[in-house]
């Protein structure tokens, strides 16, 4: 990763430079802030930096043979240690085991990683992420050996806090006394979740929360999304990215399903068949399972504010401005004698595509049944 890929903390990228090109690399160093902020970019861009074989003054080149493996996370002499556990398809946990997954999970959150987020990615289910014994013999193991090309080899533990009493025990003598030529880069979002005799061993490398203004910027440059929306984003996110991120996902997510939401009731209300029929194949069945559990998730939001409304609580109501326009229009076709069959209707249809049927046919029945669900009053 280069450090102009990450947002903010330009003072922080110029110590980490800095550090580099006056040879005052600490061997073991923890990088600690808070979710989202940016820690693991940061580790990253400095593991490759470190090994880049034309550094810049201000960045990695990005071209040479070691930047180009260290872009996708498979230089021979990274090495990372993360919280995993047994899943349904991998009956062994260990970072070794989930390898593929973890790079490809980097790629697709660009390195700002969440850990419940990659809990989730692997289907951990309720277990809790851990980092045993086996990782850190694992790691004893590795480092036993010369590094295969790099002048550094890096071991990037992610989530120190995940680092339990055997297993820092273990690693206490290679932290403090490691091989030759051989960083230790901890990251960490809560220090008092990490052991002391780990503490006690490291460099702090406070990373603090991002900028709004630079939160504002890299929205708008990489959503393309509204100041308006990316003013929203920067106040709920408190210096997080992933947090930004979220909110304008999430904004764009509500904006898509309100208008097939609205395009579909109407096509109901008017039981145009053939129209319908259309929209279940162009509109409805390309969203992909997720996206039509959410869509049917938000048309019960929807049904739901619209009874209040029918009942003269506004006030109950949560609503975006166009949402409350439309469903004050539409509260009149909800109401007592049809608002029960609809919500058991569309809860129905979660079950039945959550169990992999025809998300279609449950679609077109559904389109059916509400053309005369609205007719009820």
């Amino acid at each position: 990763m280069l450090f102009s890929q990450i947002i903010g903390h330009d003072e922080i990228k110029r110590k980490l430079i800095q550090s580099v090109r006056e040879n005052r690399v600490s061997h073991a160093q923890l990088f600690l802030g808070q979710g989202g902020c940016g820690t693991l970019p940061l580790a990253l861009a400095y593991a490759q930096y470190i090994n880049c074989e034309n550094k810049g003054e201000h960045d990695s080149c990005g071209h040479c043979h070691s930047c180009l493996q260290f872009e996708k996370f498979m230089h021979p002499d990274l090495h990372f240690v993360i919280p995993t556990n047994t899943t349904k398809k991998k009956k062994e946990k260990g970072t070794i085991n989930f390898l593929e997954e973890w790079r490809e999970y980097l790629t697709q959150c660009e390195c700002y990683a969440e850990e419940q987020e990659w809990l989730d990615f692997i289907e951990i289910e309720n277990k809790l992420g851990i980092i045993a014994i086996e990782e850190a013999q694992s790691i004893i193991h590795d480092l036993s050996f010369k590094a295969y090309e790099a002048e550094y080899r890096v071991v990037v533990i992610w989530m120190a806090e995940r680092i339990n009493e055997v297993t820092a025990n273990t690693l206490l003598k290679v932290i403090e006394e490691p091989p030759e030529k051989t960083i230790f880069l901890l990251v960490a979002e809560n220090q008092e979740n990490i052991l002391q005799t780990i503490r006690s061993r490291t460099v702090l490398v406070k990373i603090p929360r991002i900028g709004d203004a630079e939160i504002r910027q890299a929205l708008t440059d990489k959503t393309k999304c509204s100041i308006g929306d990316a003013e929203k984003a920067v106040a709920l996110a408190n210096g997080n990215w992933k947090k930004a991120l979220n909110v304008i996902n999430e904004s764009y997510s509500d904006t898509v399903q309100f208008d097939l939401f609205t395009r579909w009731m109407r096509l109901c209300f008017k039981a145009a068949l053939g129209d319908i029929i259309d929209f279940a194949d162009k509109d409805f069945k390309p969203l992909g399972r997720d996206k039509q559990i959410k869509f049917f998730r938000y048309a019960l939001n929807i049904v739901r504010n619209s009874l209040l409304i029918n009942n003269n609580l506004v006030e109950k109501t949560y609503l975006s401005e166009d949402e409350m326009k439309f469903a004050k229009n539409f509260s009149p076709f909800i109401n007592d004698k049809n608002y029960i069959e609809t919500v058991a209707m569309f809860e129905e249809s979660i079950n039945q595509i959550e169990r992999n049927i025809n998300a279609s046919l449950v679609f077109m029945d559904n389109s059916f049944k509400m053309t005369k669900l609205l007719r009820l009053k």
